[in-house]
C-alpha cells in the first residue's frame, strides 16, 4: 500500500516505503534500515500521543515486545515510547497471517498443522518464560513465515513488574479466542489464558472455526464461559491434545512446556478437518475479529484490505486492540515438583489432564504406530538412539572441579549475549552489558568484570583474548553525547584494568550478516575504524597502531578471520545501503603489513564458514529479492592461491545456523535438527534430531561436536554419524536463540563451559553431564 498525502518521510531516522496498515490506536509503516533489513514501524496517532495513560500503556507494550524478541515473535529493532508520536520499529515478517491462509485456502492439516501446533507451542513457552502473558492470541496475530509461525502484537499483554491499569467499559481480547477467566476477571489472567487461546487457535487451524463460534459475540463470550467447545470435527490425534487446553479451569490446563511434549508426540499426519464431522454443517472459514471489530476496539483487521501477491506482506500491519495491561508472572516448578521423577521441563504434570497423554500417545499409535511417533520427533533418522555414553577426555579436571553455574552482572538487562573463551586456568566472557568478565575455571568465581553502559545491537559478543589481555566492545548509552557510539576495549587479563580503547564501526553485520567489526590475530587485533573506512590493526596489550589499511574505494567491508588466515569481506555502498550484499569481494589481508591481495568476487549472497585444505568455504544464500535470509543452498570455495571460485548446489536448502568442524560443514535448524555436510559434493552425511532448538555450535571436544542453544541445553554429538552421546537439561529461562548466533559453548579440557540466557554461565565435566529430571 503506497504512502498516502499527510505520512511521514521517515519516523526515528527510518526512511518509509510504504502503509502496511492502521487502525483505531495508530499506522504501522514499511521501512529500512541503513543496511537495508526490512522493519514494520508501528506509529501511534497522534490524539492518543497526548494520553499520559496510553503513554504508559505504550511503554509496556514496548517493554513486553523486547522481552519477548526471539526465534518465534517479531524481534523489536528500536523504539522511541518518549517520542511526540511514539513509535516502535520491529523485524518485517515475511508471509500471511493465519486468517488470510484460512481465508484464501480453507484449514490446515497433516504435517502442516503439526508444525504450527509445535511452533505455536514453543512461541508461547518462550513467552512465558520471560514472565509475559500475550492475552491476544487469534489467527490475525499468528504469521505464517518461511521459517516457522511467528506470534505478533504484545499491545495488551502484561508482564512482570508493571502496574495494572484499568479499562472500564471495553472488551479487552477478542471474545472467540478469549479464556473464561478472561472474560469474568480480565484483570487477574495468567498463563493458562493463553493456552485456553491457542487451544482455540489450534480448532479454527484445523477447522476453520473456533470451538465456540455462535452468532453474536456475546453469545460467542457466553459459551466459553458455560458450554463445552465443539471439537467435532478436529482430527482426533490432535483434539486429545486440544481438549485440556480449553479446560475451563486454569489449574486444569496444561502449561506451554507440557503442552510442548503432548504436541512433540503427535503422528507426523494429523490429518484434516472432518468433513463427516457433527458439526461439518457449520463450517466456516472466517477471522471472527475481523467481523467484530467494533466490539474489541480493533480496526486495524478491517481497516486493511487482504494481502495479495506481491503486496507488502500483512503479518506486519500490526494489531491495535485494546490496549490493557496486566501483571501475571509465569509458574514455576517449587518444592516436590520441581523435583518431581513425572517432572516435564521442569514442571510437574498435572492430574486433571496426565491421562490425556497417555490418550494421545495411544491416538498417535493407532494412527500411525510406535514408528511414526519416533519419525514425528526425531525427523528421518527412525529412532532415538540416545545412551549412556559420554565423552571422555585424557586431560584431566582442574583441582578441585565442581560443576558450578553463576550469573554475571552486566551494565544493562540484555539476555544472551555472553560468549566465553579459555586460556590456562581462567575462562574470560564478554558480550552485551558485559565489555568482559574473567572467572575461575574450577569453580566459576569472579575475578574481575568490565559492564558495558549501553544497549548493544544483537549479537554484540567478545572479541577474544590473547595471553594477556582480553578484548570487548563497549556500547555508549543512549544519552552519552560524547563518548563514540561504539568502541574496541582492551582490558588487561590479570587485574582487569582498562589499557586502551579506539573507536569501532558497526557495519559488518550489513556485509558478513554477523556483528564481527574486530577480530584478534594472534597478539593483535584488526578492527574496523569509527568512520567505517579503513583498518586498524593494533598490539593488543599496548594498542599501538601497527598498520592501517583503507577500504577498495566505494565500499564498506568487514575482517573475517578463518584459521589462521584474515579476509576482507567488502560490498558496495549501494548494495549495503540497499537491498543487500550479492556480490562480495573477498580479498587476502597480510597480517603483517594489511596489504590487500588482489579481490576474488562471489556471485551471489554468501556466509563465511571455515577453511579446509587452504581454501576459504562459505555458505550461499538464495537470491529471492529482500534481504532476509533464506537459508542456504549451495557452497562457495574460495582458493586465494588461484583466485579460483567453485560453486556447488546442496541437493535442497537448509535452513537454520552453520558452523564447521574438520572439513564438515553443520547446519543447525531452529527446531533442533542438525545435518552434516559435505561440502566438496554437496550430499548429506548425517542428519539428527535433537532436543536442542535454536542451537548454534558446533565445537569441537574430544570425540565430540557441541551444540547449545540460549537455554543452555547442551547436546554431544558423534562427528561419523550424529549418533546422540547425551544431552542436558536447559539451565537457564532463555529464548531460543537468533539464527545464526554464534557458538555458546567453550572447551577447556574435560571441562565445558556454557553461556546461557541472562548472563548465565555453568560448567560441567563431559565424563558427567548434568542429567534430565
Amino acid at each position: 500500500m503506497s504512502l498516502r498525502e499527510g505520512d511521514p518521510a521517515e519516523i526515528g531516522g527510518y526512511p518509509l516505503e510504504a502503509r502496511l496498515g492502521s487502525g483505531g490506536m495508530g499506522a504501522v509503516f514499511l521501512a529500512r534500515t541503513s543496511s537495508g533489513r526490512r522493519v514494520a514501524v508501528k506509529l501511534i496517532h497522534r490524539q492518543f500521543a497526548e494520553d499520559d495513560e496510553f503513554r504508559i500503556r505504550f511503554r509496556q507494550e514496548v517493554a513486553a515486545a523486547r522481552r519477548v524478541s526471539g526465534a518465534f515473535t517479531a524481534a523489536v529493532v528500536d523504539a522511541d515510547p518518549e517520542a511526540e508520536q511514539p513509535w516502535m520499529a520491529t523485524a518485517y515478517i515475511e508471509g500471511r497471517t493465519l486468517a488470510q491462509h484460512c481465508a484464501a485456502e480453507g484449514p490446515l492439516s497433516g504435517a502442516e498443522l503439526r508444525r504450527l501446533a509445535i511452533g505455536l507451542a514453543e512461541a508461547l513457552r518462550d513467552i512465558h518464560r520471560v514472565g509475559v502473558v500475550h492475552r491476544d492470541l487469534k489467527p490475525s496475530n499468528v504469521v505464517l513465515s518461511p521459517e516457522g509461525p511467528r506470534v505478533i502484537d504484545f499491545g495488551i499483554s502484561r508482564a512482570v513488574g508493571q502496574e495494572t491499569l484499568t479499562m472500564t467499559g471495553r472488551v479487552i481480547g477478542t471474545p472467540p479466542f478469549m479464556s473464561p477467566e478472561q472474560l469474568r476477571s480480565p484483570r487477574h489472567v495468567g498463563p493458562g489464558s493463553d493456552v485456553f487461546s491457542l487451544g482455540t487457535l489450534l480448532v479454527y487451524a484445523a477447522t476453520g472455526r473456533g470451538p465456540f463460534d455462535a452468532d453474536s459475540p456475546y453469545l460467542t463470550a457466553y459459551q466459553v464461559v458455560h458450554e463445552e467447545p465443539s471439537l467435532g470435527a478436529v482430527p482426533t490425534a490432535l483434539r486429545a491434545v486440544v481438549e485440556p487446553c480449553l479446560d475451563k479451569e486454569p489449574k486444569g490446563r496444561p502449561s506451554a512446556d507440557e503442552l510442548l511434549v503432548l504436541l512433540r508426540d503427535l503422528p507426523g499426519d494429523l490429518g484434516g478437518a472432518d468433513a463427516d464431522g457433527p458439526d461439518s454443517g457449520r463450517y466456516r472459514t472466517r477471522d471472527v475479529i475481523t467481523q467484530q471489530a467494533s466490539v474489541t476496539g480493533d480496526a486495524l483487521a478491517s481497516a486493511a484490505p487482504a494481502e495479495t501477491p506481491g503486496e507488502a506482506s500483512a503479518a506486519t500491519r500490526g494489531d491495535d486492540s485494546a490496549t490493557e495491561s496486566t501483571i501475571t508472572p509465569a509458574p514455576a516448578p517449587t518444592g516436590a515438583d520441581a523435583d518431581s521423577p513425572d517432572t516435564l521441563n521442569g514442571r510437574r504434570p498435572r492430574g486433571r489432564w496426565r491421562p490425556v497423554l497417555a490418550a494421545a500417545v495411544a491416538v498417535a499409535a493407532i494412527g500411525g504406530g510406535v514408528a511414526a511417533l519416533n519419525a514425528g520427533r526425531l525427523g528421518g533418522d527412525g529412532g532415538n538412539d540416545k545412551g549412556n555414553d559420554v565423552v571422555t577426555s585424557g586431560a584431566a579436571l582442574p583441582v578441585g572441579f565442581r560443576p558450578w553455574h553463576k550469573t554475571v552482572p552486566g551494565g544493562q538487562e540484555v539476555l544472551d549475549e555472553l560468549r566465553c573463551v579459555a586460556h590456562g586456568d581462567a575462562v574470560y566472557c564478554g558480550g552485551g552489558g558485559v565489555v568482559a568478565t574473567r572467572v575461575r575455571t574450577m569453580d566459576g568465581s569472579p575475578v574481575w568484570t568490565v559492564t558495558s553502559p549501553g544497549i548493544p545491537p544483537q549479537g554484540v559478543h567478545m572479541v577474544g583474548a590473547t595471553d594477556d589481555t582480553v578484548i570487548g566492545y563497549r556500547i555508549a548509552a543512549q544519552d552519552d553525547t560524547q563518548s563514540p557510539p561504539n568502541e574496541v576495549v582492551a582490558i588487561d587479563a590479570k587485574s582487569g584494568r582498562e589499557l586502551w580503547s579506539a573507536p569501532s564501526g558497526a557495519q559488518s553485520i550489513a556485509v558478513t550478516g554477523r556483528f564481527e567489526d574486530a577480530v584478534v590475530v594472534g597478539s593483535a587485533v584488526v578492527s574496523v575504524d569509527g568512520s567505517n573506512s579503513r583498518f586498524e590493526a593494533r598490539d593488543a596489550h599496548s594498542g599501538e597502531v601497527l598498520w592501517t589499511t583503507s577500504f577498495p574505494a566505494g565500499t564498506q567491508c568487514a575482517p573475517v578471520l578463518v584459521g589462521p588466515r584474515l579476509f576482507a569481506m567488502c560490498a558496495t555502498d549501494g548494495e549495503v545501503d540497499d537491498l543487500g550484499v550479492f556480490h562480495p569481494a573477498l580479498y587476502e589481508v597480510d597480517r603483517a603489513s594489511g596489504k590487500l591481495g588482489a579481490p576474488i568476487t562471489v556471485d551471489g549472497r554468501a556466509v563465511p564458514v571455515g577453511v579446509a585444505d587452504g581454501r576459504l568455504v562459505l555458505l550461499q544464500e538464495p537470491v529471492a529479492g529482500g534481504a532476509e535470509p533464506e537459508g542456504y543452498d549451495g557452497v562457495v570455495w574460495v582458493d586465494p592461491a588461484s583466485r579460483k571460485v567453485t560453486y556447488t548446489r546442496l541437493a535442497k536448502k537448509y535452513e537454520g545456523t552453520p558452523g564447521m568442524v574438520d572439513g564438515t560443514v553443520y547446519v543447525s535448524g531452529q527446531t533442533g535438527l542438525v545435518t552434516a555436510l559435505d561440502p566438496v559434493t554437496g550430499r548429506k552425511k548425517w542428519s539428527r534430531q535433537t532436543d536442542v532448538e535454536g542451537a548454534s555450535g558446533p565445537v569441537a571436544g574430544a570425540g565430540a561436536l557441541y551444540f547449545s542453544s540460549a537455554t543452555g541445553r547442551v547436546v554431544a554429538l558423534s562427528p561419523d554419524d550424529g549418533r546422540i552421546l547425551w544431552a542436558t537439561p536447559p539451565q537457564a529461562d532463555g529464548l531460543t536463540g537468533e539464527q545464526g548466533a554464534s557458538p555458546r559453548v567453550t572447551v577447556a579440557g574435560r571441562v565445558l563451559i556454557v553461556a546461557a540466557a541472562n548472563n548465565t554461565l555453568f560448567a560441567f565435566d563431559t565424563r558427567n553431564p548434568p542429567k534430565a529430571g
